[in-house]
């Protein structure tokens, strides 16, 4: 009997080995778990109170006294101010795959599937912009005294912006010149949260809700109190960041990694994750967590008025909405890098017309597997030349007082040089939005059976898997000529 016992003990040693160093090696706590994220938070100096700063001022009568009353002490701010994207609205000329020349993209001059564009709707579309004045396409964009620095700097509650960005009347703004600081949420939400023309309907992760959030709503914000700068950190007044939404690269750009070690659970299986899934795709398992989020507008239905007016449902002067909350994201391979629609660019036929869509496949090495909003819409195409439209809708004769269609095209040829041949239709387009706001607390970060599981939320096929690559196998992401050196981690 003992010897029966001697000699099946070497059998059963090895079986446990087999099974359990694979466990603790996936399992052991290694050293790249460090994670020190508070060492990568900006330091900040003691603010200067302005409130004694301004007594040779009984008052400002407007945005841009104000504007010359801080250029006095800050001297290369105006300068500086000039030179960012939040100020041009454009990027500087960069090259597009597939394309000849270079071109400038941005809010200023590209079509979106919201309110279109802002080329005849400038003193509408700018009370977002941080300046004063814009309202035709004569803009000074060289004077700084057109800068308007209480957009981002007013800690009074008291400012607000109206159309092309002049201070709304009755706005005390020797009160607001007072009280300027770093920006806070509020400067930031005033139009972030509000892009596309009210609360929550852009991007779906930035809403009114981001002002006082719980930590259920965002981690960040909510439990640690972060304002919008401790991420898209400043220099030079260039604020850290980019979207696709209207930039076709990734330079300047923010990521979790920034501050966190990409590596650092404590199962080695979670952390071999983080090289084809991106951070938020597990930490933003939904959006529009507590305000709901546009994520259909249609045109063609607008002008009605037999219709009843909802503004989460329909608008005489916009048409048709499907809004939605706690929305699961979509998800996209993604390496950082975008397409982009250009004003006379043909319609897909055949299809929805992608106005901005991201770039990255299962064969990219660069891309990560990405959560998006993706917002649809109905919006107006020329049948004859086939492409986008972009109307004048507000001001003098535009849709929005007149509700002819045919009018708002033809102001729109004359501002932006685009043919329209006087027959129109409605095409479909989509937009694609980057989730990566409301990060939800580690407790409910996705587990594995949200994405592996049989009703999990992934479309492996549509992601280029044969399957779920957790039962079928994943396949080798290598780098190859067509994608080296593209995209950024």
């Amino acid at each position: 009997m003992e010897t029966r016992k001697r000699n099946w003990l070497p059998g059963f040693i090895a079986i446990v080995l087999l099974i359990g160093v694979p466990v603790w090696y996936f399992t052991s706590s290694a050293e790249s778990k460090v994670d020190s994220p508070w060492d990568n938070m900006p330091r900040r100096p003691a603010h200067v109170d302005h409130t004694n700063l301004f007594d040779g001022f009984d008052e400002f009568k407007t945005g841009p006294e104000v504007t010359a009353a801080c250029l006095m002490c800050h001297e290369e701010a105006g300068q500086q101010m000039l030179q960012t994207a939040h100020w041009k609205w454009e990027s500087e000329p960069v090259k597009i795959e597939g394309r000849e020349g270079l071109f400038t993209t941005g809010k200023k001059n590209t079509v979106n599937n919201f309110c279109i564009g802002i080329q005849g709707n400038w003193a509408s579309c700018t009370a977002c912009h941080a300046g004063y004045g814009w309202d035709d396409a004569d803009f000074d964009f060289g004077n700084p005294v057109n800068i308007d620095c209480l957009a981002c700097h007013d800690n009074s509650g008291i400012y607000r912006k109206g159309s092309a960005g002049n201070p709304v009347d009755g706005v005390d703004l020797l009160a607001a010149a007072q009280s300027v600081a770093v920006p806070t949420r509020e400067n930031c939400g005033g139009c972030h949260f509000r892009g596309g023309g009210g609360n929550a309907v852009k991007h779906g992760d930035l809403d009114e809700s981001l002002y006082y959030p719980t930590a259920e709503i965002d981690v960040h914000m909510g439990r640690y109190n972060f304002q919008c700068v401790d991420c898209h950190q400043t220099r030079d007044h260039v604020i850290g960041g980019r979207s696709i939404s209207v930039s076709v690269d990734n330079k300047n750009q923010i990521a979790c990694r920034d501050c966190h070690n990409p590596k650092l659970h404590d199962d080695e299986r979670i952390n071999a994750h983080t090289d084809t899934v991106a951070c938020q795709t597990c930490h933003v398992p939904k959006i529009a967590v507590k305000q709901a989020t546009k994520t259909n507008w249609d045109w063609s239905t607008a002008g009605d008025d037999f219709e009843e007016e909802d503004v989460h449902h329909y608008l005489k002067i916009k048409g048709s909405f499907i809004y939605q909350k706690n929305l699961q994201p979509e998800y996209r391979w993604y390496n950082g890098l975008g397409e982009r629609y250009l004003l006379g660019d043909k319609v897909n036929a055949g299809g929805s017309t992608l106005i901005n869509e991201p770039k990255g496949d299962i064969r990219d090495p660069n891309a990560r597997i990405w959560p998006f909003k993706i917002h649809r819409a109905k919006q107006p195409y020329d049948t004859e030349f086939e492409h986008l439209l972009q109307p004048v809708t507000s001001g003098k004769g535009g849709f929005w007082k007149e509700f002819d269609w045919d009018a708002a095209f033809r102001l729109g040829e004359e501002v932006t040089g685009l043919p329209y041949s006087g027959n129109y239709d409605f095409a479909a387009t989509e937009m694609f939005w980057p989730s990566t706001h409301m990060v939800a607390t580690k407790e409910k970060a996705l587990q594995c059976q949200a994405c592996h599981g049989e009703s999990g939320r992934m479309d492996w096929a549509a992601l280029g898997y044969d399957g779920d690559p957790i039962k079928q196998g994943s396949q080798t992401r290598g780098r190859t000529s067509e994608y080296a050196g593209a995209g950024n981690d």
